[in-house]
């Protein structure tokens, strides 16, 4: 055992001085000096090979269908026979099947893909392509919402996340998200797209209200104004459905993929687009290129998860799954009150709320020591996300509630520790200021 622990403090040393010091520091910090080692469905466990942990956190999706899906892992291994990356200037039948899939999957038009690797570069290559098509440069986004770190996603996202990096791009605009009538008031003669989350993970699960997405299209089709739907994190099944917009009536113009597509296994992305946006690349159709993009050992992996997750089975089951959760949840509410003061929902895209802004962290550290991974929302602290494998099963959801359980309590005992230590902290400073 001890060899394995001087191991992790190896692999921390070496995170430290090569990889990120800020994360090791973090996690040390907290306690959490975690590093994975085996993992498979729902779990993870540690490089000692004696904590594990049931993700909650699934890496926004990434792992939907759990951790090394020996489906997936087949795929690949027989696509290793005779694929490799590609070469993305010449055309290729992995990405062409893919794309056919995917489109078939789509409402309406959406029939072009363009591929990626991630998220960011997904949501990136949709606002271009929504400013080369309309001809205009106002991109509007919501506050709290979250499309990628790369250049246009992030100018899409928080100044939090872009201030430390320079000043801002221009031509990008926040609105309230759920408030159409703000929407409304900044939508004008040079607004290309709106670019939103269907769920918002990053704002605590953001549930749009009845009728939100529904006013925003009739806005968009009004101003003749894109919509841009970003499904990172809530498509391929997350919620019930196998797009999230399918629960609210809407077809959006551009669809931004990312994380679940990759299986877990090999990162992919894609910006789904309706036909007459294609003809932005008709002129010179190398105007835009992703070298990793599309990468054809990827597709494989990527048209599998879209059999997988477009069976009606699978997403009767992810449904099923739900609506354990909403029961369970429902008792610990009721045990929790005054804690757990809220539950966000939309099939297995769910949110904890929760007392306040110490409680998330509180949680997120108690749930862990509980063998829970799960994460508070970065744009609202008082939220927690709750996002386990789609593969869950009934006896696992039982398993997750029963933690959570003893999670809550030590939360709350958490909580208090931390309000009476920041009270010592501003007694000493008072103190010391009137010293002085």
């Amino acid at each position: 055992m001890q060899s394995n622990k001087n191991e992790r403090a190896a692999i921390f040393r070496d995170f430290s001085s090569h990889v990120s010091s800020g994360k090791a520091r973090f996690f040390q910090n907290y306690r959490m000096d975690f590093v994975p080692g085996a993992r498979g469905g729902c779990y993870l466990h540690d490089i000692e090979g004696n904590k594990q942990l049931f993700n909650l956190h699934c890496n926004g999706g990434v792992f939907n269908l759990g951790h090394r899906n020996p489906e997936l892992i087949e795929v690949l291994k027989q696509g290793l026979e005779q694929w490799d990356i590609g070469n993305h200037h010449l055309v290729s039948q992995p990405r062409a099947e893919a794309a056919k899939l995917l489109a078939s999957l789509m409402p309406g038009d959406l029939n072009y893909v363009v591929y990626g690797v991630g998220g960011g570069e997904a949501a990136d290559l949709a606002i271009k392509v929504a400013r080369a098509f309309t001809g205009k440069t106002k991109i509007i986004s919501a506050n709290g919402g979250y499309h990628g770190h790369t250049g246009l996603a992030l100018a899409a996202g928080d100044a939090k996340y872009r201030e430390v990096f320079g000043p801002a791009a221009p031509g990008f605009q926040q609105v309230p998200f759920g408030q159409a009538e703000a929407l409304q008031h900044v939508i004008d003669e040079d607004t290309a797209a709106v670019i939103l989350e269907t769920v918002p993970a990053t704002l605590g699960i953001a549930v749009p209200p009845p009728g939100y997405l529904q006013a925003v299209r009739r806005l968009c089709d009004e101003k003749g104004v894109l919509l841009i739907l970003d499904e990172v994190q809530s498509g391929l099944g997350r919620t019930g459905k196998l797009w999230a917009f399918e629960h609210f009536g809407v077809a959006p113009d551009i669809v931004v993929l990312g994380k679940g597509l990759s299986g877990g296994l090999y990162p992919i992305a894609a910006t789904v687009l309706s036909r007459q946006l294609e003809s932005v690349f008709h002129a010179d159709p190398f105007i835009h290129i992703s070298t990793h993009g599309g990468a054809e050992l990827g597709c494989l992996v990527m048209k599998r998860v879209l059999e997988i997750t477009a069976d009606p089975a699978f997403l009767a089951h992810v449904n099923d799954m739900a609506e354990h959760f909403r029961e369970g949840v429902a008792v610990l509410q009721e045990k929790h009150k005054g804690f757990l003061t809220g539950f966000r929902q939309l099939g297995l895209m769910m949110g904890l709320e929760l007392k306040d802004e110490l409680a998330g962290p509180a949680l997120t550290k108690a749930a862990y020591d509980n063998g829970l991974l799960m994460v508070y929302a970065n744009n609202d602290k008082r939220v927690c996300q709750f996002l386990p494998p789609l593969i869950i099963e009934a006896h696992q959801v039982e398993e997750v509630v029963s933690m959570l359980d003893k999670a809550l309590s030590d939360a709350k005992g958490l909580r208090k520790l931390i309000m009476v230590k920041r009270g010592i902290q501003k007694l000493a400073s008072a103190f010391k200021t009137r010293r002085s």
